[in-house]
């Protein structure tokens, strides 16, 4: 049942509902690794790790905000749940415990990585039913690579 309609037919809303889905999951569990990794990053380039983790993480969370709506627009319910994006997401697990912040780095290089590598997927499925949901995924994509950057940057 959906209360919100669209003037997006059936498959199209399909096709952009399972890709904004699987974008919402991904930048969700981007922005706990994230965090997690702030909370336990150590070594001498602490700070400067930490304070860019923390960026990731508001960017993440902003434009999971931004997907969410998206799909509640198009009369698709978002599922940003921890079971779900727990049972969905693509990305790595991190450890539970202190993390080099040369570790550190790898991870988000990894992480940001695997999420880019999808979100050019969804781009491409939404460039002809959803253009207005590509746009967004376009953003998205350019912000999540600007970071994807900026780590390799760290650990060269």
């Amino acid at each position: 049942m959906s209360v919100v309609t669209s003037t997006l037919p059936g498959a199209a809303r399909k096709t952009t509902g399972d890709a904004l889905q699987g974008a919402l999951v991904d930048l969700l569990d981007l922005s706990l690794v994230a965090k997690q990794t702030h909370w336990n990053v150590i070594g001498p380039r602490f700070r400067s790790v930490h304070l860019q983790l923390d960026e990731v993480v508001a960017t993440a969370r902003t434009h999971a905000d931004t997907v969410a709506e998206r799909a509640a627009a198009i009369g698709v319910s978002p599922d940003g749940r921890a079971a779900t994006v727990a049972k969905t997401s693509g990305i790595d697990t991190v450890t539970d415990n202190w993390v080099k912040d040369t570790e550190v780095v790898e991870i988000l290089v990894a992480a940001l990585g695997s999420v880019i590598t999808r979100m050019r997927q969804r781009i491409e499925a939404t460039e002809h039913p959803d253009p207005v949901s590509q746009d967004i995924l376009i953003g998205i994509t350019a912000d999540l690579e600007k970071f994807h950057w900026m780590f390799q940057a760290e650990s060269a």
